[in-house]
């Protein structure tokens, strides 16, 4: 690997409903495009709920371990999770995480794009913070503008309200891209800073 392929590293990130609709587009963005980040690609839509299905469509184990962080999150209040939920399976608690996550993610209006950069993967989920907001680190994206825990959006058998979606990784990055974006709308250009930032 080479140093221009380092500096070319995408990921997808997606601004959801409640980063929308609180007016967050922009704080957002500006944090992504002050730490040299580039965005290539851009669009707000409203996803269907297939659309939202189908982004979501992890293998078992990413279902299996959003089950087991609501798990975690009960145990930690000291909370029943069969009671609230009916199971304490960690697969039927995250099938329900997702079930939620599609209902929030196709609740409004969401900005999809692509960031390019340095690390750009790991930088962008470095940036956002911890999953459950109420756990993310102050200076993070959630750990700044929200404060919703998974124990309580699953009492009220909803979706964590997290704000932002990032890739985890090179080959979901290239997935979810290629999900949200055709080729022709990605576009490169070199930003003024690039030679003093790199």
């Amino acid at each position: 690997m080479d140093a221009k392929s380092i500096k070319q590293e995408r990921s997808l990130v997606l601004l959801k409903p409640d980063a929308v609709a609180r007016g967050l587009v922009g704080a957002i963005i500006g944090r992504f495009e002050r730490a040299g980040l580039k965005i290539v690609a851009m669009k707000i839509i409203h996803p269907t709920p297939e659309k939202a299905a189908g982004h979501y469509s992890g293998p078992d184990e990413w279902i299996r371990g959003m089950g087991k962080k609501t798990l975690d999150s009960f145990e930690q209040f000291g909370m029943d999770v069969n009671e609230v939920l009916g199971t304490e399976d960690p697969f039927e608690i995250g099938s329900m995480v997702l079930s939620w996550l599609v209902d929030y993610v196709s609740s409004g209006p969401v900005v999809a794009m692509v960031l390019e950069g340095v690390h750009a993967i790991t930088a962008v989920r470095r940036m956002i913070g911890f999953t459950i907001p109420s756990r993310a680190e102050p200076g993070t994206i959630r750990g700044d503008y929200t404060i919703d825990s998974n124990t309580i959006s699953s009492l009220e058998k909803r979706s964590t309200k997290n704000l932002v979606h990032a890739s985890g990784n090179v080959e979901e990055a290239a997935q979810e891209i290629a999900y949200w974006f055709s080729p022709d709308e990605i576009v490169s250009y070199k930003r003024t800073d690039e030679d003093v930032m790199f």
